[in-house]
């Protein structure tokens, strides 16, 4: 039965990251920057947006220390070349916001049909739910803004650009910011009540 959770909750998992993904690569595309479809990124295709660490070992090693409880990962970043877009400043704030806001969509249209399915089949309720749920925690969790999280870019494109340069030489150091502030309790805090609401907005 483990190893059951654990393929349902990873396909769903690489469901929401392609989503997430190929939303980047889209909104650059729509906005002038051709880098992510020559990269074979512009598909809805999740072998496209595989990465072994993030998108394997990173679910499979949570899946295992939370019990099943818990399963999250990242995929392979969609390269973006700022300076190919119409205006870089606006582009980054709508490719950085993109990914997040597929997922929402995505929750959002799910709930809706869910609805209009029967409840009593325990299968399809499991399915629902814990997509919903795992596109919301990656939507939440990419708009925190530490770089290279989707917030930051949001935070990069308001910022002056002397501001936004000192911001982005975090980036670094941003995924051990991360790890640091989870193992604070920053996404019982602070993370985990946003998701509590989105998905109470979703009447989930």
């Amino acid at each position: 039965m483990t190893i059951i959770g654990f393929i349902i909750s990873f396909g769903l998992l690489l469901i929401a990251m392609t989503v997430h993904e190929f939303a980047h690569g889209w909104v650059a595309y729509k906005l002038g920057d051709t880098t992510a479809k020559y990269a074979g990124r512009l598909t809805l295709n999740p072998l496209a947006h595989i990465d072994p660490i993030g998108t394997v070992i990173l679910p499979l090693f949570l899946f295992i220390t939370t019990h099943g409880q818990f399963v999250f990962g990242a995929a392979r970043p969609v390269p973006i070349n700022y300076l190919a877009l119409n205006n870089p400043k606006k582009g980054i704030i709508l490719i950085g916001a993109s990914g997040p806001m597929a997922n929402f969509i995505l929750a959002f249209l799910l709930s809706i049909i869910w609805r209009f399915l029967p409840q009593q089949n325990a299968v399809v309720s499991f399915i629902f739910a814990n997509l919903i749920y795992i596109n919301v925690v990656l939507g939440v969790f990419n708009l925190i803004p530490i770089p290279p999280l989707d917030g930051s870019r949001v935070v990069m494109g308001l910022l002056p650009e002397n501001l936004s340069y000192r911001y982005a030489a975090i980036e670094p150091y941003g995924f051990f910011i991360i790890i640091a502030l989870i193992a604070i309790g920053m996404f019982d805090v602070i993370v985990a009540p946003v998701i509590k609401i989105v998905l109470s907005l979703l009447m989930f």
